[in-house]
């Protein structure tokens, strides 16, 4: 029986966990020629073969979308109602996080007297959050181009969004740019349907890496932290999204986890939203059925935006810290870090590890050690792999409340593609 991609991807992520498991516990000495000569380049070649479409795609689609969309009005009520989503939402993440970490306190379940933050963090230096008003200046770019050339992914949105509004305004005069585009568009999918065949390598690839190099025991030693964010994550996915799906876009809730799960796990084995959005979109647009205008438009800016699940590592990391550290943060203190959470998200890179620069940045405003991070950075890997499928589930969630807000009726295919 021939295998679906899905099931190929699922078998690639056991098959990985289970290799870097046991180099780890057994064979250590190997583990290391096998990630620098196997793991790490069959990762790579994955993650460079995604990465490489990701701004033409955005830029093709989010100008096609608001081309799509006709009359600016619609664009204007989309927007509001994607903006509203993704904001709410992240409220609702951070405060699930901070409450479950106030609850828990998983910063008083282990001993960590005897870690030498600089023993953990050795030469590693925290880059610094850029300021709030930085970040809403750079949104308009002084050279587009040079732009995508650097992946800032607010500022190409920013130009395809006012390129679609001007090709709106010139109507059809520009038919001749728009079929260009819509030819693109067919091309970059086609070469996305072809780099995701190599998925299920990368996944085995990016897992044994990871796995590989954490081991059980930087797990173990962090457990409570680990399944403190894991609880939230569960929450906010299967409760919240589920939640939403159901009583917003009026769909069964896990009918659409199934059907978006090949996306799912993309997300989980690249730990990138950027990484994974031409496979998220394509499976939302013909796995349930979103409408290409809808999905081209808000799937690209949810990957820039929308980060539920960082906003929840730091809700609870921020409070695992500050137990750790015998801090008492005041109630000024926890809004501080719900409002500043919300804001960052706001133009952060849909990158690995991008949270941890937001994080610093919430550290130093509340007053907490940002040398603290090294307490979390060895088993952050397998986390950051788990929130990144909470932020594109959440992307596909809001295209199916806005298409069904918008369209009427939408209806999930009878057959899946993968």
């Amino acid at each position: 029986m021939k295998m679906t991609l899905t099931k190929k991807i699922v078998v690639g992520l056991i098959f990985g966990i289970l290799v870097g498991l046991a180099l780890n516990i057994f064979a250590p000495s190997l583990f290391n020629p096998l990630d620098t000569y196997l793991f790490q380049p069959l990762g790579q070649i994955f993650l460079n073969l995604i990465t490489m479409l990701v701004v033409p795609i955005v830029f093709i689609s989010i100008t096609l979308g608001v081309v799509g969309l006709g009359d600016t009005k619609k664009l204007g009520s989309i927007g509001l109602k994607t903006v509203t989503f993704f904001l709410v939402t992240t409220c609702m993440a951070i405060i699930i996080g901070l409450t479950l970490a106030l609850v828990f306190e998983p910063g008083n379940a282990g001993n960590f007297e005897n870690m030498m933050v600089d023993e953990l963090t050795g030469d590693q230096k925290q880059e610094e959050a850029p300021p709030i008003m930085d970040t809403l200046l750079n949104i308009i770019p002084t050279n587009p181009v040079q732009a995508m050339a650097e992946g800032e992914m607010l500022q190409v949105i920013f130009f395809a969004i006012l390129l679609g509004f001007a090709m709106n305004v010139l109507g059809e005069k520009v038919n001749g740019i728009k079929s260009l585009l819509e030819q693109a568009n067919d091309v970059i999918m086609l070469l996305v349907n072809l780099a995701i065949k190599t998925a299920p390598y990368g996944a085995f690839g990016l897992i044994a890496s990871a796995v590989g190099g954490l081991g059980i025991n930087a797990v173990k030693a962090m457990g409570a932290y680990f399944g403190v964010v894991l609880l939230a994550l569960a929450i906010h996915f299967f409760i919240v999204y589920g939640a939403a799906i159901f009583f917003m876009a009026k769909t069964n809730p896990i009918l659409f986890f199934k059907r978006f799960f090949p996306a799912i796990s993309v997300a989980f084995s690249t730990s990138s939203s950027n990484a994974t959005l031409p496979v998220s979109m394509d499976v939302a647009q013909e796995n349930l059925g979103i409408p290409k205008k809808i999905s081209s438009f808000i799937q690209p800016l949810g990957a820039t935006i929308n980060m539920d699940g960082t906003a929840i590592m730091q809700g609870v990391a921020t409070i695992f810290i500050a137990q750790v550290y015998g801090v008492e943060l005041s109630l000024m203190q926890l809004l501080t870090i719900v409002g500043l959470a919300v804001i960052a998200s706001i133009g952060t890179a849909g990158v690995p590890g991008v949270g941890f620069i937001l994080l610093a940045m919430v550290l130093q405003q509340v007053g907490l050690p940002v040398e603290g991070i090294a307490l979390i950075l060895g088993i952050d890997r397998i986390l950051d792999m788990t929130r990144t499928s909470v932020n594109i589930t959440g992307d596909a969630v809001c295209a199916m409340i806005v298409a069904k807000s918008e369209d009427g009726e939408v209806k999930i295919p009878e057959e899946a593609k993968m």
